[in-house]
């Protein structure tokens, strides 16, 4: 009986542990959220053309698509989304339903906290810290992050995603360069800190961006080592948004342009907005 009892006992402490690591994770996820929907300007410029006419053709199509005349320039942006994240490979991909949120304020971080709806339930977030996510709202399947490989390769993943869902976040500048690749694609350089991250952007005739593409620093290969490889997303279902034109619809994934590219990452967008910029 006392076996039984400290069994009992002990599943008791391993689940109130976990609960409180739980409670602990939610806390930094709300207050990182929170960091990053403060950064948006109370005040922002409206948009001009004449702000990008020093740049690449493709780069002013880029904008002249993505933002209306007179649009707040607002980087900070929410992105509410649906659609299949696959827990497999390539050959296996898995794929699960799953629902998301995500705040982006690019060059200072992101995050993105998602739960499949099909299957073993996963859930969890991503951010430019940490990556953590569980089984069951309370086992750790994956908890990673605090070193300089993780905050390279999140580095990557949301400025990649700026020039997706926030366009008002490349203004030029300081920090963020534009150079021409070829008649349809131009290529931002965003720095922030030690960190540099180096995105193409492919757009059509009218300027819809319809591919990103960058070399990424991910361990996701056959020998799990960090190292640049490719990743990038292709884009569909453009609508208006607050001022915006931006893409309802996105697949993205490892090894993008290769025979060995994975979209791993399938999103139906449900909503985009821009925290404090309601009214």
């Amino acid at each position: 009986m006392k076996f039984i009892i400290g069994i009992v006992v002990a599943i008791l402490l391993v689940l109130i542990a976990l609960s409180a690591m739980r409670l602990l994770d939610w806390r930094a996820d709300r207050a990182e959220w929170d960091r990053l929907a403060a950064l948006q300007p109370e005040n922002p410029e409206l948009f001009d053309a004449a702000m990008v006419a020093g740049l690449p053709e493709p780069a002013q199509r880029y904008f002249a698509y993505t933002i209306w005349p007179g649009t707040p320039l607002l980087p900070v942006a929410v992105i509410e989304m649906t659609g299949e994240f696959s827990l497999g490979s390539k050959d296996d991909p898995r794929y699960q339903p799953m629902e998301a949120r995500q705040i982006l304020a690019v060059p200072e971080g992101f995050v993105w906290s998602m739960r499949t709806r099909g299957g073993m339930p996963v859930s969890g977030s991503d951010s430019g810290s940490w990556t953590r996510f569980r089984i069951f709202s309370l086992i750790p399947v994956g908890r990673l992050g605090g070193n300089p490989d993780h905050t390279r390769s999140a580095f990557g993943r949301y400025a990649a995603e700026a020039t997706i869902w926030a366009p008002a976040a490349l203004m030029p500048g300081p920090d963020v360069r534009w150079s021409a690749v070829d008649d349809d694609t131009a290529r931002v350089t965003i720095t922030h800190g030690d960190l540099e991250q180096a995105v193409d952007i492919t757009v059509d005739a009218q300027g819809r961006p319809v591919e990103v593409s960058f070399q990424r620093w991910s361990d996701a290969n056959p020998d799990k080592v960090h190292r640049l490889q490719p990743f990038g997303a292709v884009m569909s279902d453009f609508r208006e948004v607050e001022g915006y034109r931006l893409p309802f619809r996105v697949e993205a994934g490892n090894m993008f342009g290769t025979e060995a590219y994975f979209p791993f990452f399938l999103a139906d967008v449900t909503e985009i907005r821009f925290p404090g910029a309601e009214g």
